[in-house]
């Protein structure tokens, strides 16, 4: 999914959805093809994990954590919206 120019990774979590900025911290690559590991999504490149609820680095070679995104359903859909320069 591209919200706005911005690479972005939805996922449904025990009903939950959350979205994420679909790249790395640690080299750029995209996240969203790696396996979901409870709430951990393991970047298929290097194996670094992030969080999908907080963004936050769980295990490295990444030490930045990514970007998470407001979600929404509406009407049956997913909308995503990037706040960082709200």
């Amino acid at each position: 999914m591209d919200v706005d120019g911005t690479p972005v990774a939805v996922f449904n979590l025990e009903g939950e959805y959350y979205a994420i900025h679909d790249v790395c911290s640690h080299d750029g690559a995209e996240i969203a093809s790696g396996c979901l590991e409870g709430d951990e999504i393991v970047c298929p490149r290097h194996g670094a994990r992030f969080c999908i609820r907080t963004g936050a680095v769980t295990k490295p070679p990444a030490y930045e954590d990514i970007a998470v995104f407001p979600v929404r359903l509406e009407g049956g859909a997913v909308q995503v919206r990037d706040d960082r320069w709200d």
